[in-house]
């Protein structure tokens, strides 16, 4: 499609409200029923075709009964009157009353309605009809064209110099045509090469039976193309020296709509021209859509005769090439580290080292790195790589080094981590936490218990409540107080607000029952 012509599509769709969409979309609503209604549609562009464009329901019936005769699909048994009035409805046909055929008022009373098609519901009727009748396998790029093109512009040159109006509305008519009627099919063509490239795992056969026929064709259009694209270029140039302004002024003085107002016609031929300058001349931004065009034809050249060198490796092998390096970036984004990936592509793609001439010398820095591997000393090779092929055994592991001395080292440390921390706890038993300066040792052990014990705080009504946590040999206790308290370290006073602190020994519970015990023979004593 032209520049024009697709400006002309996007804005006329999207200035529609919502209710005006509604009614354009009500157009397609008998896609939607069963299939007679397509095929009433079919009988009366049968009669209109033969240039009756109003019809009795009598005269679609006819219609019908001829197309019954060479199309045994159509269903039987229609309701006419009551699909006719259904497509009325959505607006796909107008009906009109015709007062003529009526003898007495009974049959007057009888309805002799006619139908045609409306203009929009007929432009409904052919898009579902280029739709179904579209076969997607007829796509070519129109090559031929160049030629009338070019042999256009030059009238179209002429006839603005003339002052021949009409003449010029007719050249650019069909010059807008043309243009989007090949833009239209490249795209076609080029989609066509898209599917054919995803599908050629399923069917290579179909893609080995047209590929001569296809890089035929697209070699043909390319040389036409650049042919006849100078020329082109030239021939636009001279078309806008012979003025383009009173030549689009007489394109649209000529414009037979008379529903739109001369401006607009106007504008809609300034934007027409834009499009077709646009698609044979380069501006200073960007390159022409001929040039865009020929460069997509040189590389859609190049990715067919890729997609049959892998259709040929994927016969020859049983699975395409695409297939298995698929599979392979699988394995290599499922290994675990990169030294396994690394050894999954190196497998995939065969990168081994030259094994027959492996070897390096004992001492690389004696051997000049300038001088030619003919005139290099020679490195002694093993005699099972010149026999065999194979390196040498490497022999047995070497024992594994346990370290033994740092394992020792790493014990001391932990062991007098342990002491440092079991004395601070029996300082902390002791002394308390408050009331002293604590050191280092102790004022970790104090935060760990802190921090065990604020975790364990709950609140009862707005209010906490007493926290306790502890380890083997300690325990903390954080009781809610308005004064609170303060902890003073070497390196500071850490202040707590709020709580109170009290740090006790824990008694073991083996030990505890020997105290109960004692105390209890003691008092029974006395």
């Amino acid at each position: 499609m032209s520049l024009g012509a697709a400006d002309r599509a996007a804005g006329g769709s999207l200035a529609l409200d919502a209710f005006a969409l509604a009614d354009r979309l009500k157009l397609f609503n008998f896609t939607r029923r069963d299939e007679g209604y397509l095929w009433v549609l079919r009988a009366v562009e049968l009669r209109r075709a033969s240039h009756r464009p109003r019809l009795h329901v009598d005269d679609v019936a006819d219609a019908l009964a001829e197309l019954a005769a060479t199309h045994r699909e159509m269903p039987g048994n229609l309701n006419l009157r009551y699909m006719l009035d259904e497509l009325v409805d959505d607006h796909v046909l107008a009906p009109s009353d015709d007062a003529s055929r009526a003898g007495s008022l009974a049959l007057y009373r009888r309805r002799h309605t006619t139908y045609q098609f409306t203009e929009l519901g007929y432009r409904a009727y052919t898009a579902v009809e280029d739709v179904l009748s579209t076969r997607l396998d007829e796509v070519s790029l129109s090559r031929l064209v160049f030629a009338d093109v070019l042999a256009d512009f030059r009238a179209l040159i002429e006839a603005n110099l003339a002052g021949d109006g009409e003449e010029v509305y007719r050249k650019l008519s069909r010059l807008d045509s043309v243009v989007a009627d090949m833009t239209r099919r490249a795209a076609r063509f080029y989609l066509m090469l898209d599917d054919l490239a995803r599908g050629t795992d399923s069917s290579p056969e179909t893609f080995l039976r047209y590929k001569d026929a296809l890089l035929a064709h697209m070699a043909d259009f390319a040389s036409d193309l650049a042919r006849y694209a100078p020329r082109l270029a030239e021939t636009v140039h001279r078309v806008e020296e012979s003025g383009v302004e009173v030549m689009l002024a007489r394109a649209a003085e000529a414009d037979e709509r008379v529903l739109a107002s001369p401006q607009a016609r106007h504008d809609d031929w300034r934007r027409r021209w834009q499009g077709l300058r646009d698609w044979f001349r380069a501006s200073p931004v960007q390159p022409s859509d001929a040039d865009q065009l020929q460069a997509a034809t040189v590389s859609a050249i190049g990715g067919v005769v890729g997609l049959l060198r892998q259709v040929l490796e994927g016969r020859r092998g049983g699975v395409s090439r695409q297939a298995q390096l698929r599979h392979l970036a699988r394995w290599v984004m499922a290994a675990p580290d990169d030294g396994a990936a690394h050894a999954i592509v190196a497998a995939g793609f065969n990168w081994r080292s030259v094994r027959h001439l492996g070897g390096r010398h004992d001492d690389p820095e004696l051997i000049s790195t300038r001088l030619p591997w003919w005139e290099a000393p020679g490195v002694p090779v093993n005699v099972s790589m010149l026999e065999h092929g194979r390196r040498p055994s490497p022999g047995r592991p070497a024992p594994l080094r346990r370290g033994e001395g740092a394992k020792a080292m790493l014990h001391r440390r932990q062991a007098a981590a342990r002491a440092r921390a079991a004395a601070a706890e029996a300082a902390l038993a002791d002394s308390g936490a408050t009331g002293r300066v604590l050191g280092q040792d102790e004022v970790a052990v104090l935060l760990r218990l802190l921090t065990l014990a604020l975790e364990t705080r709950t609140v009862v009504s707005g209010r906490l409540l007493v926290a306790h946590a502890g380890t083997a040999s300690l325990r903390i206790t954080l009781t809610p107080s308005a004064e609170g308290c303060v902890v003073r370290t070497e390196y500071g006073r850490l202040h707590l607000p709020g709580v109170a602190v009290a740090v006790e020994a824990v008694v073991p519970a083996d030990r505890r029952d020997r105290l109960e015990g004692s105390v209890g023979e003691v008092s029974s004593r006395r």
